[in-house]
């Protein structure tokens, strides 16, 4: 029987920046889920407005500009900040927010998430940027019990961390050896997850994505 055109469902778009360095990961990733358009703003235009799900991947640390909080010491922060992407990022998160999209953050995506919500970070912290930390799943996880994912270890990398919560976030998962927020989820919101480690790294963390990418749900159009 043929397919009438009113039958087609357009394909989800996903909006997202992703860094050149960590575009090999998420090609991966997304290749199982060709379903989804992915429109990267770090190569394109992106026509926010029309976008069915936000994802907010790792980078270099926020611009001073965008916190929520002074810096005393400027020297703690990467050289290489990204002005124009955090205005994307910080942009893109109130229009997702506005009309209750889903989000997944990671890595600098948390902690975008958190500071857009009102949160605060620590700055500089010591023992999450260990060698064999970036790529392997060593640091274990105490997880709450109403946990959306867990997992017992996590490969996660960052001089960064969340200190104080931004508004409405729950805290999901925490470093076992120092208490150091790991995973948070937005209460009272459909699908709004962030994580301090890299799941675009490791197939452990498969079930994550497809939660986040069934959550995906193109309008009408």
């Amino acid at each position: 029987m043929a397919i009438g055109k009113s039958q087609i469902r357009p394909m989800p778009n996903l909006a997202t920046w992703i860094r050149q360095k960590d575009a090999k990961s998420f090609r991966t990733i997304f290749a199982k889920h060709p379903e989804i358009k992915v429109w990267n703003a770090r190569t394109r235009n992106v026509p926010i407005d029309e976008m069915d799900g936000l994802l907010l991947s790792g980078g270099s640390d926020i611009s001073p500009e965008f916190l929520r909080q002074d810096v005393p010491d400027p020297s703690v922060l990467d050289k290489q900040i990204d002005p124009e992407r955090d205005r994307w990022e910080f942009q893109a998160v109130q229009n997702a927010l506005s009309r209750g999209l889903p989000i997944l953050a990671i890595c600098k995506g948390l902690q975008v998430f958190n500071v857009a919500l009102g949160g605060t970070l620590k700055l500089d912290i010591q023992g999450h940027n260990l060698p064999g930390q970036k790529h392997s799943d060593v640091q274990p996880l105490r997880s709450a019990q109403g946990a959306s994912h867990r997992f017992p270890n996590v490969n996660s990398a960052h001089h960064q961390a969340i200190d104080q919560l931004g508004d409405d976030l729950e805290v999901e998962a925490w470093a076992a050896h120092d208490g150091i927020i790991e995973q948070v989820r937005l209460r009272k919101y459909p699908f709004g997850l962030a994580v301090q480690y890299h799941p675009e790294r490791s197939r452990i963390y498969d079930a994550l994505f497809d939660d986040f990418f069934a959550r995906l749900e193109s309008p009408k159009r």
